[in-house]
């Protein structure tokens, strides 16, 4: 096989040939994977494992999107499966259960995880790990994780969630930018929610916090349908805000998070209000059509965001106000979607997607965003203070 040039970091699963960890010598594993785990020559993660303890892997597990990320959209559900060419159990953790049964883990001592996170609060990959943790402390099984590259980087940015928002898109009191790579993460939910499950972390080589995917020289694989690019990963910390809405987020289109907009909103007069207000990017008026999703067949008005500068860029408050931009301009025709939303029937979404009602609240009083952000600093700083410990590179 032709060899890649190397990249200038080297994810977990690159380095687990020379880091081999005792909690994988001579243990039946599982994995839970999907098409983004793949090393630096794109070679898929189960491969290596089997080649690496051949008969020793004995089931794959799935998050949302399916193991193939061929899932499009929320409360899509994939199957349960076996693996043809293994003959081992795929077990979908986004099924009639998102939280793995003692009975899954019956055939393995230790679930290995290698899965790409982007950064984001309400991306429920992590949520699926924190269930295996502690599925695992509860069953005996220990858990080793390839670390990964945090795409967008260590900056964090939002308000903390609150307990009366919890969900399965924000299970524990995390910023919507939580700056941690998902081994870091993972210590961090392991030891702050005392889950006190037999954790390791194969770290990566080569990553800095300042780091976006862009300067990591790996190939961007997407771990979901809808971010295809580093940049609608980019984006998506704020853009994910409008899946709570009527205004398309650009699902059913090329550019994902990457472009929103609306039938009634006027693009043009909307730039006018907000052209040089928002830090770091440049809103270029468009029209798109979605093909599914929200106002699919209908035209839409709005704007493709470029970042032009990701170390000033904001994505989680400049969503924030947009969206309240929208709501004061257009209240009759702008509307929050009613549940279910993520397995939640009777919260409002968009409660859930900000992890607080009383933000929600916030913005149809008409608050500025800008004023929403001094007042959760105080609990973003003691955040960030409190994950430094969990940091594996500076």
């Amino acid at each position: 096989m032709k060899q890649i040039s190397a990249p200038l970091t080297r994810t977990g699963l690159d380095t687990l040939n020379t880091t081999l960890p005792d909690s994988l010598k001579g243990r039946r594993l599982g994995l839970l994977a999907n098409p983004a785990s793949v090393d630096r020559n794109f070679i898929h993660a189960r491969d290596i494992l089997h080649r690496q303890f051949p008969g020793r892997l004995k089931a794959l597990f799935s998050p949302q999107h399916g193991f193939f990320a061929e899932k499009q959209d929320n409360m899509i559900e994939s199957a349960h499966g076996e693996d043809p060419e293994l003959g081992i159990p795929v077990f979908s953790l986004y099924s009639e259960t998102r939280i793995p049964t003692a009975g899954m883990f019956d055939d393995i001592d230790t679930l290995v995880v290698d899965i790409q996170d982007v950064g984001t609060r309400v991306y429920t990959f992590i949520y699926t790990i924190s269930y295996c943790l502690e599925t695992a402390a509860r069953t005996g099984k220990s858990v080793v994780v390839l670390d990964r590259p945090n795409p967008i980087g260590g900056q964090v940015e939002g308000n903390i969630l609150e307990t009366e928002s919890a969900s399965f898109v924000g299970r524990f009191p995390i910023p919507m930018r939580h700056g941690m790579t998902v081994g870091e993460i993972t210590r961090y939910f392991n030891r702050t929610q005392n889950i006190n499950c037999d954790l390791t972390i194969i770290p990566m080589e080569g990553w800095q916090r300042k780091m976006y995917w862009q300067d990591t020289g790996l190939a961007w694989i997407p771990p979901s349908p809808n971010l295809p690019t580093p940049l609608s990963a980019m984006v998506y910390p704020g853009q994910v805000i409008f899946e709570g809405t009527n205004v398309s987020e650009g699902r059913g289109t090329t550019l994902p998070f990457e472009q929103f907009g609306a039938p009634y909103m006027n693009a043009r007069a909307m730039h006018r209000r907000l052209d040089n207000t928002i830090p770091g990017v440049h809103l270029r008026p468009v029209c798109f059509e979605p093909t599914s999703g929200k106002w699919a067949g209908n035209a839409c008005q709005g704007f493709h965001i470029h970042v032009t500068r990701p170390e000033a860029y904001k994505p989680y408050l400049a969503s924030l106000i947009f969206m309240q931009d929208i709501l004061t301009v257009h209240p009759d025709e702008f509307h929050f979607k009613a549940p279910p939303y993520e397995y939640e029937y009777e919260r409002l979404p968009m409660d859930l997607i900000l992890g607080s009602r009383a933000i929600t609240k916030a913005l149809e009083d008409r608050v500025d965003p800008r004023e929403l952000e001094a007042g959760w600093q105080d609990g973003l700083n003691r955040f960030i203070e409190e994950s430094k410990s969990f940091y594996l590179y500076e």
